[in-house]
């Protein structure tokens, strides 16, 4: 079998969300998400835009539908057992077949929740979904559940999140080499990429990162099309690393040739508010906490007015479309911090009107007294 941890560690991460239904007077559970299919089964697929589901009762069922070709992956790397197949047909309708799984499984005038916020389901799909169990059972919303379960790492996990760490450095050192006039942007994106497969990593969750020169730096998204690097830039790279799913990652900017006084001003600023984020990221504060001591941070040098709304969040192992874990560092948010907890704080500031960008980030880990850094932001300007 090609399992990443113990079968007893499934066998913890089932128990503890059985418990979790039974405290939510839940007599099973409907999940969609493939990020909580791997956490409690192993089960590992990229394939999910096509209809699957994983249901887990409090009774003890672990029950997967999905298509043939998975079905066979499933029984490969996973620890679950009760399979059950839908046939590819035009009009079929699998939201059916979950009924009779159900009723098999004497689930009728039971408390089921549903994993509703998934990529895995659709509005259609959603709507298919409760059209079939109207009147068979009750549906409640648990798109949270095994979400928080996640949120903090077992040791076995963490050390997932350390070797993308050390691929994640070793993307930087690549980053940096290549940011120098002329380099084309794609040859960049292969190298780090490159340094990630031969490693044994994985595709980051986001499918590709940020990786923005000259008029797009400022745009902190991946874009089609690719440039050369000019003699006179600014890059911004924004990138992760994956080991068996789980991420760490890292942020900064790359200045080419000539420093404008501000950049340097705007690091300094990025670099004394991660300091003070760090400071905070430990247990006895929330995650707003975070947010808010980089908002004051920024304010008190006079760049209040070049921040977002959200300054990073949590990682785990994700799937595409993103790496990035609920919930995310903004104002108000009350949730605890606790040790266990992998962070991503990445502070960004942007002045449209002068046109320029800076940006600093990395991995944390949470303990129980000041986080760990797992990847290392640069401490000085990096000009080539």
């Amino acid at each position: 079998m090609g399992l990443h941890f113990t079968k007893d560690e499934f066998a913890s991460r089932l128990n503890r969300c059985r418990r979790k239904l039974q405290e939510q007077n839940l007599d099973g559970i409907l999940l969609f998400k493939q990020e909580s299919m791997y956490y409690l089964t192993g089960f590992d697929r990229v394939g999910y835009l096509s209809f699957q589901t994983l249901f887990i009762g409090i009774d003890g069922s672990v029950t997967l539908l999905t298509r043939r070709p998975d079905a066979l992956l499933a029984r490969h790397n996973s620890i679950i057992s009760d399979i059950e197949v839908w046939i590819d047909r035009t009009g079929v309708n699998p939201a059916e077949e979950i009924r009779r799984i159900l009723e098999a499984r004497k689930m009728r005038g039971k408390r089921l929740g549903v994993e509703y916020h998934a990529v895995g389901l659709s509005t259609q799909r959603g709507k298919m979904l409760d059209a079939a169990l109207e009147g068979f059972c009750h549906l409640q919303d648990a798109s949270a559940l095994v979400d928080d379960l996640r949120r903090v790492k077992s040791e076995a996990e963490i050390a997932y999140v350390r070797k993308a760490a050390t691929l994640a450095e070793a993307m930087y050192a690549e980053a940096n080499r290549l940011s120098v006039p002329g380099t084309f942007e794609g040859d960049i994106y292969a190298a780090m990429y490159d340094v990630v497969m031969r490693n044994d990593g994985d595709p980051p969750g986001s499918g590709t990162w940020v990786l923005g020169s000259g008029e797009t730096a400022h745009l902190m998204r991946y874009q089609s099309g690719h440039r050369r690097l000019a003699e006179n830039d600014l890059v911004t790279h924004e990138f992760g690393a994956a080991y068996r799913r789980y991420h760490a990652c890292l942020m900064h900017c790359v200045v080419i040739g000539e420093v404008d006084p501000r950049h340097r001003a705007m690091f300094e600023a990025c670099r004394n508010a991660l300091d003070a984020c760090k400071e905070v990221a430990r247990p006895g504060h929330a995650f707003g906490t975070i947010f808010d001591t980089f908002a004051k941070t920024m304010s008190d040098v006079g760049f209040g007015h070049m921040i977002f709304n959200a300054c990073g969040y949590s990682l785990g192992a994700s799937y595409p479309p993103s790496w990035a874990e609920e919930p995310f560092m903004h104002t108000g948010n009350p949730l605890p911090i606790e040790p266990g907890m992998v962070l991503f704080p990445h502070l960004i500031l942007i002045d449209q009107g002068a046109g320029l960008t800076m940006s600093l980030g990395e991995t944390v880990l949470v303990t129980e007294g000041a986080c760990e850094p797992l990847t290392h932001a640069p401490r000085e300007l990096i000009v080539r």
